[in-house]
């Protein structure tokens, strides 16, 4: 049996006569190395070599276990693969992509790029708040109630602004004081840059860090010279003090001028219900007409008083003397003048009909009872306008309280530094950012470029 499967691959029959491609049993050879292939199978044939002969029984020879491939070769005796021209390439791109830019960096970075210093400081953006906490609720609501963040990423968002920067190259001069050192063009800012320009240049040399939950700032300045850092570090303190004291205030007013404008249309008001009431009395001649309706009311009562006296004088008269008698005459008389009168005392208390609608509810208006309508109706306009007026007073004053106790200020218990030891630029971790970032583009397109070569 060996000798057969020696023989197929071999490619010679089993009398070792060798057999043409198209003989029936070269192409069984084949479909049986096929069949080997797909299922995986281990030939064995016998090793010459280590054959061994027993000398009690014939010679036999252990199997030699090889794989064989899909052109019918021996899997392990293929030659190493060889050094090809993809490999050339991707060495050379290695170099290039990775390696090249690495040293560039490495160099530019220890001898060209030159030191930096940063100055630190650290502030708030805090709250008056006159009322204490007494409780957890308490606590609560006067955190809520006193927030600062708003005003924290206003400051924030100030501090990186196209202001500033104005600011600060109008007091210092950006462009010289951040001119490249030597040779040293990557990290310095070049010459007549636009604002924009410098704005982005400004936010990399620019570093604030804000807590939410505490509210502090932690403001970094670098600058090539300790000085001048320290120096930018305290100009955007002194901005910012300067921000905060101006919204602080701006609010402030705000809440009084709602308070204000409240106080004068009430003041207005108590002031129309004034002038309308003595528009009143300077028609209606009399200061009260209450106190006059009141004396009105005295004088009725007093004049049917008298007349009823003389009434029951003159009933007894008239049982003792005649109706033509001087006397009985002199008391008619009296009577009458005493009715006469007191129909004119009643006409001023009021005419004595309902009112109606169109003339007779003007005509109304004359007695006392109208002047009373009158009168009421405008005292009770001027005690509303007084109220209103009281009211919003106290309202102002609450205000103007309240406003001062919701003033801003900023906190600063971190005054900018002076740094003694020069912090950047980091080498080395500069140079270890180049190494990743570029070693990742390239085994990036390393994987693409082999992903394409085994799609096609």
């Amino acid at each position: 049996m060996a000798e057969q499967l020696q023989a197929r691959t071999s490619g010679l029959g089993v009398d070792g006569k060798f057999e043409a491609p198209g003989h029936p049993e070269h192409k069984r050879k084949h479909l049986q190395l096929l069949d080997n292939l797909f299922n995986k199978k281990i030939v064995q044939l016998p090793n010459p070599q280590r054959e061994k002969v027993d000398p009690k029984g014939p010679a036999t020879s252990p199997a030699k276990k090889i794989e064989i491939d899909a052109n019918g070769a021996n899997v392990a005796e293929k030659p190493a693969s060889r050094w090809k021209f993809r490999h050339t390439v991707i060495a050379m791109t290695f170099m290039v992509m990775v390696a090249l830019p690495t040293t560039l960096a490495s160099l530019y970075l220890a001898f060209i790029a030159a030191n930096q210093y940063h100055s630190s400081a650290s502030f708030s953006v805090r709250s008056i708040s006159a009322a204490q906490a007494s409780d957890i609720l308490g606590m609560f609501s006067q955190a809520s109630a006193g927030s600062t963040i708003s005003d924290s990423y206003v400051l924030l968002d100030f501090i990186m602004s196209e202001k500033m920067v104005q600011a600060a190259d109008k007091l210092f001069d950006l462009e010289n004081m951040y001119a490249p050192r030597g040779f040293d063009f990557f990290y310095g800012i070049r010459k007549d840059l636009p604002i924009e320009d410098k704005l982005r240049y400004w936010r990399s040399i620019i570093t604030v860090d804000f807590d939410h939950a505490s509210g502090i700032m932690n403001l970094t300045v670098n600058a090539f010279t300790p000085e001048d850092s320290q120096k930018v570090a305290g100009f955007i303190i002194q901005s910012s003090e300067r921000l905060i004291n101006d919204l602080s205030l701006t609010g402030r007013n705000e809440m009084l001028k709602v308070a204000q404008i409240e106080v004068s249309l009430a003041e207005a008001r108590l002031s129309d219900a004034r002038d309308a009431i003595r528009s009143y009395r300077d028609v209606s001649q009399e200061a009260d007409p209450v106190e006059g309706a009141k004396l009105a009311t005295q004088i009725v009562a007093s004049l049917e008083q008298q007349l009823v006296k003389l009434q029951t004088e003159m009933s007894t008269a008239l049982t003792q003397m005649g109706e033509d008698t001087p006397r009985i005459r002199v008391m008619r008389s009296q009577i009458d003048s005493l009715q006469k009168q007191l129909t004119q005392e009643r006409q001023r208390l009021g005419s004595g009909i309902a009112p109606k609608q169109g003339r007779n509810a003007t005509d109304s208006a004359s007695g006392v009872a109208g002047r009373l309508q009158q009168y009421d109706k405008l005292e009770t306009q001027r005690e509303f306008a007084e109220r209103a007026y009281t009211s919003s007073l106290a309202a102002l004053e609450r205000a103007r309280v309240d406003a001062n106790a919701k003033q801003r200020y900023l906190a600063v218990f971190i005054n900018p530094t002076l740094s003694e030891l020069a912090q950047y630029p980091h080498r080395f971790l500069n140079s270890l950012l180049v190494l990743l970032g570029t070693l990742l583009i390239w085994s990036v397109a390393v994987m693409g470029y082999y992903n394409i070569r085994d799609r096609n």
